[in-house]
């Protein structure tokens, strides 16, 4: 799971420099707009508050404690329990450093053991080479190099190339009302595919697995296609969303709506490359202005935390992910902005297919 995940480790022995690298590498990854957390490991325990005070005797009774205070928070927790393996640094589970990947745009590690991770080794002086532990590792650096600039030149490379490593899923959303179409949208006919086989077809060439989100009949051609139930207590196409984004935790989930008969590969291939390093979801504009598109859309994994928190304050539009600074929102090629035109009316459909006999 680790090696998925944008996690890369600042390895050493005590007094290698791991942490002045680390000092020197944060401030130029947050001037790039990315949000970094930095898990450190201390082989003989941590000791973060005074005996006796409220916060320390809560933590030794049992709790996990969060102090938060005007522009700053800390939290100290347990190891969950374990499950007969620890594969993170200096006995924290894999699970902790994985719950700060969803969060944050890059966890840098500093520690000293072997890490099922991209790593660095810094020498000590008079050292030669890392411990036989510690496993492959991307670079050995000197006391004499340039640490910090060998370091940001590894980085450059490897984050973009790791946002990517996640397996990318489609989800197709269907089920609403089409009170005004007076029929279900994605059974309509475009030449001998349903509406839903086009956009299922348009999402295969690049995903891995493909999923229909929502409540309606599917035909025979897709049977073989994974059908999700709405995510319960969610309402309109975010409980489609959070059906699929719960189903597969770790994907990188491109969404389309079952109503967008001009959806094409091309924009599909489009919305793909728009995913990057810092970017949790890409909302397009496709008539530029204000309004966004949250339903042919790129959500990566981090994203669900901003739908999750949607939810549950009762707000059941995607759209107003939009607002969260994590969010990408730009306006598509004027080549492609028709495939974010959905049609919702018989005049809609009407129309369009009046222009396609026209050509």
């Amino acid at each position: 799971m680790l090696t998925d995940l944008p996690i890369f480790a600042i390895c050493g022995h005590s007094g290698s420099g791991k942490t002045t690298l680390i000092e020197a590498l944060v401030p130029r990854l947050a001037a790039g707009g990315l949000s970094v957390a930095v898990a450190k490991t201390h082989a003989h325990g941590i000791d973060v508050d005074r005996p006796g005070k409220d916060s320390d005797r809560l933590f030794r009774a049992g709790a996990d404690v969060f102090l938060h205070g005007p522009d700053q928070g800390f939290s100290r927790v347990h190891p969950p329990p374990s499950t007969g393996g620890r594969t993170g640094p200096g006995g924290a589970p894999a699970l902790q450093l994985a719950a700060l990947a969803r969060r944050y745009d890059l966890v840098l590690v500093e520690g000293r053991k072997p890490l099922p991770c991209a790593k660095v080794w810094l020498l000590r002086e008079g050292e030669r080479r890392p411990p036989r532990a510690l496993g492959p590792a991307l670079a050995c650096l000197s006391r004499d190099a340039d640490r910090a600039e060998a370091a940001w030149g590894l980085l450059e490379s490897w984050l973009p190339a790791q946002w990517r490593r996640p397996p990318v899923f489609g989800c197709v959303l269907i089920g609403g009302r089409s009170t005004r179409m007076g029929r279900p949208k994605h059974l309509l006919r475009q030449g001998r595919r349903t509406w839903l086989e086009h956009t299922v077809g348009c999402l295969r060439p690049v995903a891995e697995k493909v999923v229909i989100a929502g409540a309606g009949e599917v035909p025979r051609a897709l049977a073989d296609v994974a059908h999700l139930p709405d995510a319960l207590g969610v309402r309109g196409p975010l409980a489609g969303i959070l059906a699929a984004m719960r189903w597969a935790p770790w994907a990188t989930w491109l969404v389309a709506a079952c109503d967008l008969p001009n959806l094409s590969p091309q924009a599909i291939a489009w919305l793909l490359e728009t995913r990057t390093a810092g970017v949790w979801a890409t909302l397009p504009r496709p008539a530029g202005g204000r309004v966004v598109e949250p339903l042919l859309a790129h959500y990566d994994f981090r994203a669900r935390a901003i739908l999750e928190g949607l939810a549950a304050e009762g707000n059941f539009s995607p759209s107003r992910a939009a607002d969260h600074p994590k969010v990408l929102t730009p306006t598509p090629p004027a080549a492609l902005r028709a495939a974010w035109e959905n049609v919702n009316t018989p005049e809609d459909l009407a129309r369009r297919r009046s222009r396609g006999s026209a050509k």
